[in-house]
């Protein structure tokens, strides 16, 4: 064992405050991240729910059900799963419609696609049309659809979901895609448009629309009749002002960072002083019996070090301890009108953690540098004879 880690080993940073306030900081750093990425990953997840990441459509497309449909298999399709990112395509089927329920109408959005349940005519309506027209699980639902004819599907309601997007006006409403194609007059082999799924490591809406330019691209250089009028958008241009607040949070959140690290990195800056103060005497003896300056500082900014990564450890602990109570409880509500969502979403992205615990820390110990540079003033005979 070196000289300098036994050493380390017998002094004890006595500043219980000190390793508190860093603890507090990394606890609102970590709760910070994890509090973006869960509203990033909750967002994304609705909107792919209404949307897919990117959607492949006809250039005359319409929810009356006018529209002519995409024919599948599409002919590009291979090309475009082979895109890096693309995890997968899905046929859907969408229809606005009309719940009645006694006197109670409601306009709704009826999406056919893997979401809903399997048997046929069983659906699942968000929990804002169950809180409006009265309907549950176990009730019918009759809809109707206007377009040339008016045509009424007697739907039976089996789930009842969370629609986590609830901003959106067009409530959602999950049926199977046979049930959906034969409203349309329509083969298994039609659908209205087609949901792409991203990779989730993909988070950048810039380069999810990179990813829709490329499918644009492909589709438009098509030699195939078929797909001559379609066209590929992103879910980030779509809802635009939803990705813009995602963006203004996630800048929020880096000031969050600086501004925890700066506080964190002063508050134990003091701390180690007060450490340094204490300790002249001891400082004095090591450079009497001979050891170098930066011998010393090593020394120092080894008790520093513990004292800083203890704090890391306990806030880390307690902001993972609050994530997995959010999580599981949804016990902070927010109003969705403006936030989204109707509770605080958390999401733990170990890399994201990781990384800022690291910036943090190092970002800390430079700091640190500057309080041990102290050491080098301590004068040993004078230390020596106070003492």
């Amino acid at each position: 064992m070196s000289g300098e880690r036994f050493i380390s080993r017998k002094l004890r940073f006595r500043g219980g405050i000190t390793v508190a306030s860093v603890a507090v900081s990394f606890l609102v750093m970590i709760l910070a991240v994890c509090i973006s990425a869960g509203f990033r990953s909750s967002i994304r997840s609705g909107v792919r729910s209404i949307t897919g990441d990117v959607r492949i459509i006809p250039q005359a497309y319409n929810f009356s059900g006018e529209a002519e449909p995409i024919s599948l298999p599409l002919p590009s399709g291979k090309d475009i799963l082979a895109i890096p990112g693309v995890a997968g395509m899905e046929p859907v089927v969408e229809r606005a419609g009309i719940v009645r329920n006694g006197d109670i109408i409601h306009g709704v959005m009826v999406k056919g696609c893997s979401q809903a349940p399997d048997s046929s005519l069983c659906v699942s309506i968000p929990k804002r049309l169950s809180a409006i027209t009265g309907l549950g699980v176990g009730d019918d639902m009759p809809t109707y659809f206007v377009g040339e004819k008016v045509k009424v599907r007697k739907f039976h309601i089996t789930e009842v979901h969370t629609d986590i997007m609830e901003m959106d006006n067009n409530l959602l409403v999950y049926a199977p895609l046979a049930d959906m194609q034969r409203l349309q007059g329509w083969n298994e082999g039609q659908a209205s448009a087609i949901d792409i799924t991203i990779s989730p490591a993909i988070t950048s809406d810039a380069a999810m629309g990179e990813i829709a330019g490329h499918i644009g691209s492909i589709i438009m250089g098509s030699p195939y009749e078929e797909e001559e009028d379609l066209v590929a958008f992103s879910s980030a241009r779509k809802y635009a002002q939803v990705f813009d607040w995602l963006r203004l949070l996630d800048f929020n959140v880096v000031v969050i960072l600086i501004l925890m690290t700066v506080v964190a990195g002063f508050n134990m800056l003091s701390g180690v002083l007060i450490h340094l103060l204490r300790n002249i005497p001891v400082i004095g003896t090591l450079k009497t019996m001979g050891m170098a300056d930066r011998s010393i500082v090593r020394v120092f900014l080894r008790v520093s070090s513990r004292a800083v990564l203890l704090g890391m450890a306990i806030g880390n602990a307690l902001a993972l301890l609050f994530c997995a109570i959010q999580g599981s409880t949804h016990l902070i509500k927010l109003d969705p009108a403006n936030y989204f969502v109707s509770f605080v979403p958390v999401h733990v992205n170990l890399p994201l953690i990781i990384g800022a615990d690291i910036i943090a820390y190092l970002a800390m110990m430079a700091m640190l540098m500057l309080s041990v540079r102290f050491i080098s003033r301590v004068d040993p005979a004078l230390t020596v004879k106070a003492d």
